[in-house]
């Protein structure tokens, strides 16, 4: 701590943002929690173990099916006072809630054999994470019974990369820093709900069949990098038509017994970053959308099973950006960035990527809809096509590996050349601190840079705070300059991981690669024709399907190309283990697909070892998150009670209609499966009012305002905006005129800790269609 504090006085009028110096603030508050302790409400039984961490392998499925099951479940967390993952902003804290986040999970089985079996989560988060995975994991052991077949070996948790939902649930300390720690609420909220999510898909497995397809989709993606994929061999970019992928690839889950559809499973690679670092209301963001809008357009829809389930994870991720119209500087000069290290005069913060609605003052909420309905659309699409012309997949095996590997120091030989290379512990360079333009960063920091030391060398004094990299290590990862050498700092924990999840899940000829770091485009494709080149020369599989889903089960950064790394912008920065990533990924699947095959094939092979396990750092995690004291409520006034006075008394489609209610705080009821808001109409017939908008939907926002700390008032006030055609899209049950209200639900906290809770009603309103 001294050296943290004499680092403070050296560099205290530069280094404000720093990651290394908020942990300072941190540590240093008075309020400082003791390290919390993560026990869940279900009392998980102790893990349960297995003998090898390959699935044991049996011929799939008679009649051509699957055991199929499919189930989504509420991981909203609190929605107000805990600042947001992502952005890495200790501004971005959470006001409220657009609409809820879910977790969707996938079950694939083999009928003859159950225990050949995986499950595929996609969370709508930021990413998978080793404590979340762990909690799961120990959840799922304890419910015992069939759920026994669930384990490490065979369980893939994926992040939709959304910036928009609550933080301070992470592993390791650095994502917790600019989350002030750790919040054991948040962090059950994901595990509790991502097990009631796999609870419902095991519930529902039944026999059915797969079909997998793609679509071209051509503007909800663009590189934000596009000067370091330059830097790719041009006739390996020459292969292909654009410098992302414009692909949409799509799972679709046919029921046996009654044809209909249980589920969507796709695959799109789009950052999760179409609300802006200023959105404070909880998202699942533009994936987030799209999921939604499949799920509501087939409500009414016979040819779909009820509880159906869309689910649209990420890809390869790591340099594609959701603002498709491109990077501008917003200084006023109407220029777009420096194409080599996204620059506005020199500096990165008013370099700024636009999404398509990028004028309006939402915070990118109309950009972050458009974005969320082209995969949508597209993926509707091609849901249809795959009814007429179908790629089955074949009912041969289901099949899985899972092992963690270190790699901090791992020796092996590249699968692209057969030379002999190294990886390096974890290591983030200067242009980390530069962000991208989804999310600039500040200082003299700039991508495509190795060091700002000509400009402020005190930014070295800085790195020596954290750890000084020795000699060896910064010849390892050159050429990136390493500003935060954290795979060396294990105080008060370890910082970030070097152990990462090694994972490929298989169904028939499909192959889905589990990446715990961010992949560029053309580490994607690279790491996709490698797979898919083994499979048919190991696995003698003739015309293997590849899809990668990220980021998952331990977040690891980045992996980019060697080439794009010696560039140096933020993709290659945050390519934590080296130039070698990529070559190293590649070699531990290729190393391992071998598991991958029939039973003839795999019961010689030696069982695998689950290698050495990650830190588990939830009973060891620091919390600078203050509780709940108490809530009050003004003189006069009572919680639900109405403070504000309708504008109009009728409305119409386009327009917007606030009331505002003396409120309570949100994090003492999370009310997950439930809703804080509704928008009610009054049913003429029955004289009844009928719930028709809640909180899931994205046109009903709640928003929480604390207005005095002192005596613990806060308001909150519900939003609707009324959809026109516009946001109807494929909605069956599209807006009627009538008289509507505004319900609000809410939980107060009483100063001896008793919850209560309260509802608040307000006056009617018409809407008119015409």
């Amino acid at each position: 701590m001294a050296n943290i504090k004499l680092g403070l006085a050296l560099v205290s009028s530069v280094a404000t943002a720093l990651v290394v110096l908020q942990l300072f603030l941190l540590v240093s508050n008075s309020n400082v929690n003791q390290p919390v302790r993560v026990q869940s409400r279900l009392q998980w039984k102790q893990r349960a173990t297995t003998a090898s961490s390959a699935t044991s392998a049996s011929s799939a499925a008679e009649n051509g099916t699957f055991l199929l099951g499919a189930g989504k479940a509420d991981i909203t967390g609190p929605v107000a006072e805990v600042i947001f993952n992502g952005y890495a902003s200790l501004d971005q804290v959470g006001s409220g809630l657009r609409q809820r986040i879910y977790s969707r999970a996938f079950i694939v089985a083999n009928p003859q054999n159950t225990s050949d079996t995986f499950i595929y989560l996609v969370l709508d988060a930021l990413t998978g994470d080793t404590a979340v995975r762990h909690g799961v994991l120990e959840g799922l052991a304890a419910l015992g019974g069939e759920y026994t077949r669930y384990g490490e070996k065979n369980l893939a948790l994926t992040g939709t990369h959304s910036h928009s939902g609550p933080g301070a649930w992470m592993n390791y300390l650095l994502p917790q820093i600019p989350t002030k720690g750790f919040d054991k609420q948040s962090y059950q909220a994901l595990v509790d709900g991502v097990l009631l999510s796999i609870q419902r898909a095991h519930e529902s497995l039944e026999p059915g069949s797969l079909s997998f397809g793609s679509i071209d989709l051509e503007d909800a993606n663009i590189n934000r990098s596009p000067y370091a994929y330059d830097a790719n061999p041009a006739d390996e970019k020459a292969k292909y038509s654009a410098n992302v992928d414009k692909t949409l690839t799509l799972l679709r889950f046919d029921r046996a017994s009654d044809s209909k559809t249980t589920a969507v499973l796709s695959f799109f690679p789009v950052h999760g970053t179409s609300m802006y670092e200023n959105n404070t209301l909880v998202t699942g963001d533009n994936k987030g959308v799209a999921a939604w809008l499949f799920e509501r357009s087939v409500q009414d829809d016979e040819n779909f099973a009820d509880g159906f389930v869309a689910g649209f994870s990420q890809s390869n991720v790591g340099d594609t950006s959701p603002n498709v119209l491109g990077a501008w500087c917003e200084d006023g000069s109407g220029e777009q960035c420096k194409y080599t290290d996204s620059t506005c005069g020199g500096k990165p913060v008013d370099c700024h990527g636009r999404g398509p609605y990028f004028t309006e003052k939402d915070n990118g909420a109309k950009s972050c809809f458009e974005i969320g309905r082209r995969q949508y659309e597209a993926a509707k699409t091609l849901y249809s096509q795959l009814g007429t012309s179908p790629t089955k997949i074949l009912p041969t095996e289901v099949r899985s590996f899972h092992v963690y590997r270190d790699m901090s120091n791992y020796t092996f030989q590249s699968p692209f050349n057969s030379s002999t290379l190294t990886t390096c512990s974890a290591a983030l360079g200067f242009s980390f601190a530069a962000g991208t333009t989804d999310g600039p960063g500040y200082f003299d920091f700039t991508q495509n840079g190795t060091g700002p030391a000509e400009s402020n060398p005190l930014w070295y004094v800085a790195r020596a705070f954290v750890h000084q990299p020795s000699a060896a290590q910064q010849a390892c990862q050159a050429p990136k300059e390493i500003l935060l050498d954290v795979g060396a700092v294990t105080q008060p924990y370890a910082w970030t991981p070097n152990i990462v999840d090694i994972q490929v899940l298989r169904v028939g000829q499909l192959f889905l690669v589990v990446s715990t770091s961010e992949a560029t485009t053309m580490s994607g494709r690279r790491w996709k024709e490698a797979i898919a080149t083994s499979a048919k020369e190991v696995l003698s599989i003739e015309n293997p399907l590849v899809v990668l889903g990220a980021p998952s089960n331990s977040y690891a950064h980045y992996v980019a190309t060697e080439e794009e790394y010696g560039v140096q912008r933020y993709e290659g920065a945050s390519t934590l283990y080296g130039p070698n990533t990529l070559a190293a990924y590649v070699n531990l699947t290729l190393t391992y697909l071998p598991y991958l095959g029939d039973t003839t094939n795999t019961a010689s092979l030696p069982s695998l070892s689950t290698g050495l396990e990650p830190p588990i750092n939830t009973d060891t995690s620091l919390s600078f998150i203050t509780g709940v004291v108490y809530d009050g409520s003004p003189v006069g006034k009572a919680f639900g009670d109405v403070v504000s006075s309708l504008e109009n008394a009728t409305y119409y489609p386009g327009d917007t209609v606030n009331v505002t209610f003396v409120g309570a705080n949100p994090r003492n009821n999370l009310r997950q499966e439930s809703t804080f808001a509704a928008v009610e109409r009054l049913d003429p017939s029955t004289g009844s009012w009928v719930v028709v908008r809640k909180d899931s939907d994205w046109n009903l926002v709640y928003n929480w305002v604390r207005t005095s700390t002192v005596l613990a008032y806060s308001q909150v006030t519900l939003q609707w905006e009324i959809e026109d055609d516009y946001y109807n899209t494929g909605n069956p049950n599209s807006l009627q005129a009538g008289t509507y209200r505004f319900h609000y639900y809410g939980d107060s906290k009483a100063l001896t800790g008793k919850i209560t809770a309260f509802e608040g009603i307000s006056d009617s309103f018409v809407v008119a269609l015409n």
